[in-house]
Order: C-alpha cells, then sequence, then structure tokens
C-alpha cells in the first residue's frame, strides 16, 4: 500500500493536568492522552483524510499497548511501531495555566524511540510515499540520528518530499548547538521546513562562546537571532521552503530569493497550547500532499492549530475536515 504520509519520530503517552489553572505542584489529577509530535501530525493527518503510517518504537510494556492500541482505532498503519526489549515508551507531564504558561516535563530515559535504527527505517515504504515527516528530537541520540538521516535521504533519492519539523526542545539536547549541527547536516536532503522563531535560530546557531545554552538564551542569542537572517541561512543549506509558525498571528512562508508571506490566523482562546504546532504541520502537509498553493495549505495549518489550542491534548483532539471546514466557514474560510 502506498501511504499519502509516513512520519518517524517519538510517541508517548502525555498525562494533562485535569485542574486547569493550578501550579503544577497542586495538580491532584491527570488525563491520559496520547502524544509526541510525529505521531500528532499522522493522526491530524488521517483525520483530514490522508492514509498515514507512523514509524515509532515502544517498549514491550502497557503505556506502548495503550498508544498503538489509540492509533489502530484512529485507522493508522501501525505495522512499522518497533518493539524495543528492555527499553520504556516514553511518557510527559503537563500543567495547564493559561494564556501562557504550560510547564512540561519528559522521562525520556532509556526511551524506546531513541532506539529507532537503520533496520527499522529499511522495513517501512518511506519511498513510495507522498511526503516524509521527521521531527528534529530524532536527532538528539544515536541510533534513532543515524536511522534519520537514513531516512530523509531514502525519501530523498525517491522524490519523496521531506518534510523536517525542527520541534526544538533544549533539554533534550546536551548543548543547544548541537541541536543546529545536527539539523544543518539533514537539511540537504530537506524540502520544507517548519518551525517557530526560537527553533528556526537555534538551527542556526553556531557561536562557540555559547555554552549549554538555555530556552530563552537560544531566543536571545546575537548569533542566529534574526528569523530573516536564519532563514536565509536554511534556505541556502537546501530547502526549498521555512515555514516559520507565528502563534496567533498565524504563519509565514519565506522562500528563497522572494518577500516573505505572512498567513494570516483565527484569533480563539487559548485554553492548551501543546500540539497546535502539530496540527498546524498535519493542516499544512494535507494541503501539499493535495497539490494546493502554499498560502491556502498554511491557511488550513492555521486552521488546524486554532482548534487545537481550544482543546486539552494532542493526537486525541486532532480535528477531522469537516470540523475544521466549519470552523473556517464561520471565519471567511481558507
Amino acid at each position: 500500500m502506498k501511504f499519502d504520509l509516513v512520519t518517524m519520530g517519538r510517541s508517548s503517552i502525555d498525562l494533562y493536568s485535569n485542574d486547569m489553572g493550578s501550579p503544577f505542584e497542586n495538580i491532584t489529577s491527570f488525563a491520559a492522552y496520547v502524544g509526541g509530535s510525529p505521531t500528532n501530525i499522522s493522526v491530524g493527518a488521517q483525520r483530514l483524510g490522508l492514509e498515514t503510517a507512523l514509524l515509532t518504537a515502544v517498549g514491550e510494556d502497557p503505556v506502548g499497548d495503550f498508544i498503538v492500541r489509540f492509533l489502530d482505532r484512529e485507522g493508522i498503519e501501525t505495522r512499522f511501531i518497533a518493539r524495543k526489549p528492555g527499553r520504556r515508551t516514553s511518557a510527559v507531564l503537563l500543567g495547564i495555566e493559561p494564556p501562557d504558561k504550560f510547564p512540561l516535563v519528559y522521562y525520556r530515559d532509556n526511551c524506546a524511540d531513541n532506539a529507532l535504527n537503520i533496520d527499522d527505517v529499511l522495513k517501512t515504504p518511506i519511498a513510495s510515499a507522498s511526503a516524509f515527516e521527521f521531527a528534529g528530537t530524532n536527532l538528539a541520540k544515536e541510533p534513532s540520528r543515524s536511522a534519520t538521516m537514513f531516512a530523509a535521504e531514502q525519501a530523498c533519492h525517491a522524490g519523496v518530499p521531506v518534510v523536517f519539523d525542527l520541534d526544538f526542545r533544549p533539554d533534550q539536547w546536551h548543548d543547544a548547538r548541537a541541536f543546529g549541527l545536527a539539523a544543518r547536516a539533514v537539511m540537504g536532503q530537506v524540502q520544507i521546513v517548519i518551525g517557530t522563531q526560537d527553533e528556526i535560530k537555534a538551527a542556526v546557531l553556531e557561536d562557540p562562546n555559547q555554552v549549554q545554552l538555555t530556552h530563552q538564551q537560544v531566543s536571545d542569542a546575537r548569533v542566529g537571532g534574526n528569523v530573516p537572517r536564519a532563514t536565509a541561512t536554511i534556505l541556502q543549506l537546501g530547502p526549498e521552503l521555512v515555514i516559520e509558525k507565528c502563534g496567533a498571528r498565524g504563519s509565514r512562508i519565506h522562500v528563497k530569493g522572494k518577500v516573505p508571506v505572512d498567513i494570516p490566523g483565527y484569533p480563539v482562546d487559548i485554553y492548551n497550547i501543546l500540539g497546535a504546532g502539530d496540527a498546524f504541520a498535519a493542516g499544512f502537509i494535507y494541503g501539499f500532499v493535495k497539490g494546493w498553493p502554499w498560502y491556502k495549505a498554511a491557511r488550513l495549518g492555521n486552521a488546524c492549530g486554532a482548534i487545537v489550542v481550544t482543546r486539552h491534548g494532542c493526537a486525541n483532539f486532532m480535528p477531522t475536515y469537516e470540523e475544521v471546514m466549519a470552523f473556517v466557514g464561520d471565519r471567511g474560510g481558507l
């Protein structure tokens, strides 16, 4: 079977606070969902109407069963999900204090998806897909790093468009500069890059005098701290398109040699921002695979992201195509 989209990377059980507005230390209960950026994107794209497959790994544990069962119910192809003996399925805990405080704790020590390897890639029909997407966190550890680079290379050689969601999680890297090195190393195989302003800047950060940077320091860094300059650097490395996610303002499309184009968003009241970027990516990739113009695809992505920020979780709350069309129909369309 040929898939519209194959995504590769992390998957997890996401435990989201049920006590909205409560400081993390006062949380009394959590709701259990499925998460992980490529996993969220696969679900979002599937709900919109694409046929998707997910390349991830889980442990031989009940948490892995929880994730796979959910994905099976969603119609995602799960036969390429590896089970890794001796590894644990990843977990994430999230507090919800809108509008701008969402403390996030990862449990990824010895996690299964970091053990994805080249053999796992060879078992997955990436070369026959309509698009291949992977996340930057894939590059933080071996053997996942080599496997992801191999997968991107295989897709590129087969003429399959490669989408790189920068997905920069500072606490998953021993040094913020290592993220930039790994990201730049794979750019030659990539057609589309998606990231926030901070992620785009981090992808080109090279200052050797800044060691063990925090997320805020990455944002403030002078080297790579200018988004237009950073996107120009990325485009010179090979990608055709850089999509800058701009939060409530929508998104911005950067094409080499052209003036950036702002794509307006859809204002909504924020409940939880986690998952909005993945919803955007799912919507944009749907439009891309369907042959839509960049602008229309990004507007769909903006709409998907706007819907998800009003909801409690990520994968479990991705909108269907019908839901998105009803949403935009009340707000001027795409």
